[in-house]
């Protein structure tokens, strides 16, 4: 009697509110007993109790009063989240994108420590064995710093060095090869070295995946749980890739809500930001969005050459100032092709014994300079900021001086700088013969509006990573 009127009161409760809230915070209820004239029901976390019982609970206790008019009070309590086996299960059945390698479960699994074996708090070998391996190259003292992650790297740096922060999650964000899983592996090496009593687990959100999946074939989601739940820091990378997956998303929910309710830290990185990563539940991208979210700009000339610098410093090579800068200026897409850049010309120098030069960098990176060629032209540069604030692509050359001209001009000036590798006068002539000096002053005043104002920052990295695209 008891459950159909608890689902008597789920379906007008459903009807009232809409799938969207429905799913996310009345579906995960449970009914835990009655008793007298109260009926107590139950949720996997505090913060999903709180969440009900402050925008839900007086509902219930209305519809079930119609239902049975014994009961008057409801009271929710925290009871561990169940297992979503069957929806996590039909996972594996569902097409693979591109983005998705072909599934190779047993290996990955064959990895970790055995399902009935969890993690425990103290000791980090496990969760290297549960987790993924950090790359000792990552680490802070490898990490050049610049304006456009500057903020990201402040933020990571705070999580590894105070065992607590006012801000839970950290949320990374960037395009490809721009310093994301850097930053996150030299949180986990910091947190290690400084402190390694604290657990520390770091894994790719599509390893999640197949862990949890694994579990729930091996009807042992409670050894999961447990081994990432009891963790002090869970550092998950590339979160989209779980986009559309239903049932790892609602156990990485829970998980999240049980560490933040523990006071735990989580580290996540995605490519974009919380907001604009589709296929993942709202509940969810609402809280990635709760704590600190940080980007990862797109990388400017000068963190180029820094970028280059450390790295033949790393390699302990002597490479010319003259092909630092030529690499600096052409190769703009990211940090990863950069470096490969830079590997490429130093293995050809030392492979067949020819000094680097400009000359012969041009003829190991032909194919690269091709494509960077093509990729982004002053004339394309005009017309996406001359669509981008609807101004006619004549304006760009004319003589007006007024600020709704002025301005996106200046900005296609800026972008023309940063994204080729034209020099201050050629990229004058594109704007109506004008002088190199204006061009300087161009980019001068494109860089104080970016520091001033977080909206026009927004604007300029929008048409940014538009161009790149």
């Amino acid at each position: 009697m008891v459950k159909s009127e608890w689902d008597r009161v789920k379906v007008r409760l459903k009807d009232e509110v809409g799938d969207a809230a429905y799913r996310s915070w009345l579906r995960p209820i449970t009914l835990h007993g009655i008793s007298d004239d109260a009926v107590r029901l139950a949720l996997p976390t505090r913060f999903m109790r709180d969440w009900v019982n402050t925008h839900y609970a007086e509902r219930i206790r209305t519809l079930w009063g119609a239902e049975n008019p014994a009961i008057r009070n409801v009271e929710i309590v925290v009871e561990a989240a169940r297992a979503a086996a069957v929806k996590a299960v039909a996972e594996l059945a569902a097409p693979r994108s591109a983005a998705e390698p072909a599934a190779n479960v047993t290996p990955l699994a064959a990895k970790s420590a055995p399902p009935c074996a969890p993690a425990p708090v103290n000791g980090n070998a496990e969760n290297d064995e549960l987790g993924a391996q950090l790359d000792p190259r990552f680490t802070f003292k490898n990490f050049v710093v610049g304006k456009p992650n500057e903020f990201a790297w402040a933020a990571a740096r705070r999580v590894a060095e105070a065992d607590q922060v006012s801000f839970n999650p950290l949320f990374l964000y960037g395009g490809v090869g721009l310093g994301k899983t850097h930053l996150m592996h030299a949180i986990a090496h910091h947190i290690r070295e400084r402190n390694p009593e604290r657990s520390v687990l770091y894994l790719s959100a599509e390893k999640f995946m197949y862990r949890f999946i694994r579990a729930l074939r091996g009807q042992d989601t409670m050894s999961f749980k447990e081994q990432f739940r009891s963790v002090d820091v869970l550092m998950i990378d590339d979160v989209q890739f779980i986009a559309g997956k239903d049932a790892t998303q609602e156990e990485f929910f829970h998980t999240f809500n049980a560490l933040v309710d523990q006071s735990r830290q989580i580290v996540i990185s995605a490519d974009k930001s919380p907001s604009d990563l589709e296929g993942i539940e709202e509940r969810l991208r609402s809280r990635m969005a709760c704590g600190l979210v940080a980007d990862i700009h797109a990388t400017t000339y000068e963190l180029r050459l820094g970028i280059l610098q450390s790295k033949a410093e790393q390699m302990g090579v002597i490479v010319p100032e003259k092909v630092m800068e030529f690499l600096a200026h052409k190769i703009i897409s990211n940090v990863r092709e950069l470096e490969g850049a830079l590997n490429r010309v130093v293995a050809h120098s030392q492979l067949v014994g020819r000094a680097i030069t400009l000359e012969t960098t041009q003829e190991v990176l032909q194919d690269l300079l091709r494509a960077s060629d093509r990729r982004i032209t002053i004339e394309e540069i005009q017309k996406k900021v001359a669509e981008h604030f609807t101004i006619k692509l004549a304006e760009m050359s004319s003589a007006r001086r007024s600020r709704q001209v002025a301005r996106p001009r200046q900005i296609a000036m800026y972008l023309a700088k940063q994204l080729t590798s034209r020099s201050l006068p050629e990229i004058g002539r594109k704007f109506g013969g004008r002088d190199h000096t204006t061009v300087m002053h161009a980019v001068k005043k494109v860089e104080e509006l970016k520091e001033a104002d977080q909206n026009f920052a927004e604007d300029v990295e929008l048409l940014r990573r538009m161009l790149q695209g």
